[in-house]
């Protein structure tokens, strides 16, 4: 026998279910509601049949339309190659220091290398290649190996101090603090804060100077300008890549610096590298 009875306000049965005297009332979903969801059920269901979508071991179910928009992608990018094909091929086949007189080619290298810095080299220079602390500024005219369009496209391709080019930029500098005594070393700093500042111990600088001469000069110069062919910076010029200050300074000469960039030549392709050392050149800092 049935225990569902009519609610005496509503008029509504109930379902029998009842709390604390409180009954639940039967009241049925409208049928615009039912309709919507059974169609959802059917769409859902025809989705997951013509479109990816069960994940399985390796992937996912692929549809019986093979949609994806992985293909998608990939077609977008082969046309737009395509649109760019004639450019490509002048890019590749233009001297990179002749890239500049040529006005249509060169904007078209300094957009694309554009968007290749922001992918690949943001990370380390900033997205306006301001650098940071042991990441150099690209925007300035400071450079260790030299600014010119081939150099820029030289370091890009092989990189700085990496394992996996066997033509990467490389220059060590000792780490004097196995070397010289403290003493020493703190005349050294000295010496090179004199090099670009005013506010210095002259005593305890000249004292570095002779210091200098005789374990830094062969590299930074006599009168520590650099090197680029040995990529040892100016440290005359107030731009430093790890800091100026004594205590950063007696830091890197007791324990020295080592920054690696890696070689994008494998990376990246032969047009991206010309286009993204076009785009650092184009930066402000490019002579």
């Amino acid at each position: 026998m049935s225990n569902r009875k009519k609610d005496d306000v509503t008029g509504t049965e109930t379902t029998g279910h009842s709390w604390d005297g409180i009954e639940e009332l039967n009241t049925p979903l409208p049928r615009w509601w039912l309709w919507t969801l059974y169609l959802c059920i059917i769409w859902g269901i025809i989705y997951t049949i013509a479109y990816p979508a069960w994940p399985m071991v390796s992937g996912a179910t692929k549809g019986v339309l093979g949609w994806s928009t992985r293909a998608n992608v990939a077609a977008e990018i082969t046309a737009h190659e395509a649109k760019n094909a004639k450019l490509v091929t002048a890019l590749l086949g233009t001297d990179m220091e002749a890239l500049p007189a040529n006005a249509d080619l060169n904007r078209y290298a300094i957009a694309r290398g554009g968007s290749v810095f922001r992918a690949n080299c943001s990370q380390c220079h900033g997205s306006g290649a301001a650098g940071a602390k042991g990441y150099p500024n690209l925007l300035d005219d400071d450079w260790l190996w030299g600014g010119q369009m081939a150099d820029i496209e030289y370091t890009v391709r092989h990189g700085i101090r990496n394992e996996q080019d066997g033509d990467a930029r490389y220059s060590q500098m000792p780490a004097f603090g196995e070397i010289l005594e403290k003493e020493e070393i703190a005349a050294v700093v000295e010496h090179v804060v004199s090099l670009s500042s005013t506010d210095y111990d002259a005593d305890i600088a000249a004292a570095g100077a002779a210091v200098f001469a005789g374990n830094c000069s062969a590299c930074h110069g006599e009168t520590g300008l650099g090197d680029r062919a040995q990529g040892a910076p100016n440290l005359a010029d107030a731009i430093w890549l790890y800091g100026g200050d004594r205590q950063t300074l007696t830091n890197t000469v007791v324990n020295a610096r080592f920054g690696i960039m890696p070689a994008w030549g494998p990376r990246l392709t032969e047009a991206d590298v010309r286009a993204v050392s076009a785009y650092v050149h184009s930066l402000g800092g490019g002579e």
